[in-house]
């Protein structure tokens, strides 16, 4: 990793940091756009053409059928089912309170003004199955799919020999989802944002991919025929800040933590001092030589760097303009900073916080905002299966009480008919 001394930057310098590695989005447009066509054209037909081609699917029986769902359970060794039945009833728990709460207001004398929630009918889960199949983020995704009341819940995931992995099945079966279909990449998110008369089309998506996944979600979310997306979610990204007090182990285990995930992965470290950095290091390179994914690692870290900061605030103040997925401030008295961060997707406090927590099982979700997109969303929740709408209902004293502002507002703007539809009722 190289490192940097963040007081002798320049503000140019900087922010050339806060950028992370470029993706060629033009070029995977047009690998992705015929696609997407045929599938929009050809529907189903079109959608198993590409997972053959691609995902190496044989056969025609794309959905997985309730024997595939049964046999996972069956299969499934106990511990990994207790681990997903742990993550499950942490991520309910705290998802549950997230359901917002319809209120109502009287805004002058006759005119009252409500705010109530609806779930999106129809929602489509991509759960990636690439390099690594993710059984986490089918919780992430279906536990709060449900609790919104979603109607429809639809997941696409790649198989590997027209299987799909058992965790995987296991945790959907949790989540009461078993419309899943055996297709991934590209030709996924088509037949989920174009559907056809034996898969009906959703009304969002929402799930990380790969550079594929992003560029097809990002195309349908712009096509009148398409659908919308949660957000357009990057490569994995850590930031890490470190004080003297911090156990060098410790960091460099979650710098490798998300540095595994890919090879357009990026890990940020800012750390106090030179000393801790050149330990972190020796960590880093000790513990990269165990990895089964050691290759993904490395070339991860060759796109990342190190900060040498003069102050945590400063250190911080880094971080905001960073925005980073993941953050952790593993430092002496962690909690006492949590009102400086602006941007961030998730924050881990202390030393005993990894991002894994996160990942997995402490109960918030891991489908977060990557590429700096921190500084103006946040994660996925529960209200990211619902939509909110507006009702009034006025009485004719509620009306007489607005008709002066409303009619002299719509004279202003020239719109007569506006104003007319208050006069009539006033006549």
């Amino acid at each position: 990793m190289r490192t940097y001394y963040l007081n002798k930057l320049s503000d140019e310098e900087v922010n050339g940091l806060t950028k992370r590695p470029a993706i060629n989005l033009e070029k995977i447009f047009e690998t992705v756009q015929p696609v997407l066509d045929e599938i929009k054209a050809a529907g189903l037909q079109a959608a198993l053409k590409y997972a053959k081609k691609f995902d190496g699917f044989e056969g025609n029986e794309i959905k997985v059928t309730k024997e595939e769902f049964d046999k996972a359970e069956a299969e499934l060794a106990p511990e990994i089912k207790s681990a997903l039945e742990t993550a499950y009833n942490n991520i309910k728990k705290f998802h549950l309170n997230q359901l917002p709460s319809k209120y109502e207001i009287e805004t002058i004398s006759g005119v009252k003004c409500s705010r109530e929630y609806r779930a999106i009918e129809n929602v489509g889960l991509y759960i990636p199955g690439g390099s690594a199949v993710l059984p986490s983020t089918m919780l992430m995704l279906g536990v709060p799919a449900k609790i919104a009341g979603c109607k429809r819940v639809v997941v696409c995931s790649p198989s590997k020999n027209g299987m799909i992995n058992f965790p995987l099945l296991y945790a959907a079966k949790l989540c009461g989802v078993d419309d899943f279909y055996k297709i991934g990449g590209a030709q996924a998110i088509g037949l989920l944002a174009y559907g056809d008369e034996t898969i009906p089309k959703v009304n969002k998506i929402l799930g990380p991919g790969n550079q594929y996944v992003t560029a097809a979600k990002l195309m349908v979310s712009i096509d009148m025929d398409g659908c919308s997306i949660d957000m357009p979610a990057g490569p994995s990204e850590v930031l890490v800040i470190a004080d003297s007090n911090a156990n060098p182990a410790f960091v460099a285990a979650d710098l490798l933590s998300q540095a595994e995930h890919g090879i357009d992965s990026q890990v940020v470290l800012i750390t106090t001092t030179l000393g801790m950095a050149n330990n972190i290091e020796f960590e880093l390179v000790n513990q990269l030589e165990n990895l089964p994914r050691k290759n993904f690692a490395a070339k991860a870290l060759e796109n990342s760097f190190t900060l040498i900061s003069e102050s945590i605030d400063s250190a911080i103040e880094f971080s905001n303009k960073y925005a980073p997925e993941h953050l952790i401030i593993n430092v002496k008295n962690a909690e006492s900073y949590v009102s400086k961060i602006l941007n961030a997707g998730s924050v881990f406090l202390g030393e005993y916080s990894p991002e894994s927590a996160g990942d997995y099982a402490s109960g918030t979700n891991h489908s977060l905002p990557t590429y700096g997109y921190a500084k103006t969303i946040g994660g996925v929740t529960v209200e990211s299966f619902l939509k909110s709408m507006t009702v009034q209902h006025l009485t004719k004293e509620g009306l007489k009480n607005i008709a002066t502002a409303v009619e002299t507002l719509a004279e202003t703007e020239g719109l007569l008919a506006h104003k007319n539809a208050v006069s009539i009722r006033l006549k």
